[in-house]
């Protein structure tokens, strides 16, 4: 067994680093080929990344040309401690007032750490009126794990 396959994470693990999460990295395509990296919080729909953005954010625009993204999710600090979830996929815009809500909702929550974001609720939908969402739906998933490092047996961490 290579280190890359020990420190791959079930498709259990992965849902878990990305329900208990609160940014990604997401990566878009500029007109001219070069990535355009932002760090934005995320919900989740139906267990897929969800996020909001403004209509005209260069991301928006990136996106509407070429749909593919990349997502980046990771925790910890020291190397012994790094685990991460990098998703390939294509951004689905979701227009409907009540969508973009539900993806703001689903945000807010995520962003405030609030269990209840009702209260919010109004807020978001004025936020919400000059923003579109975006599902993601991932074609390709790669995850590690690097405490799994620790738990061979004879495997250092470096």
């Amino acid at each position: 067994m290579n280190q890359r396959s020990r420190i791959a994470m079930s498709d259990e693990e992965v849902a878990g680093l990305l329900g208990e999460a609160r940014k990604l990295q997401l990566g878009t395509i500029n007109p001219d080929g070069t990535p355009h990296m932002v760090t934005m919080f995320y919900g989740l729909v139906d267990g897929k990344i969800a996020f909001w953005t403004y209509g005209k954010a260069q991301k928006t625009r990136n996106i509407e040309r070429d749909p593919r993204v990349t997502c980046l999710i990771e925790d910890g600090d020291d190397y012994a401690e790094l685990r991460g979830v990098m998703l390939y996929g294509v951004a689905r815009r979701v227009d409907d007032p009540a969508g973009v809500l539900g993806i703001g909702m689903e945000v807010t929550r995520r962003m405030t750490r609030m269990d209840d974001v009702e209260p919010l609720r109004a807020y978001v939908e004025q936020t919400g009126r000059k923003r579109v969402g975006y599902i993601v739906e991932p074609t390709r998933v790669v995850s590690w794990d690097h405490r799994k490092l620790a738990a061979v047996p004879g495997q250092g961490s470096g």
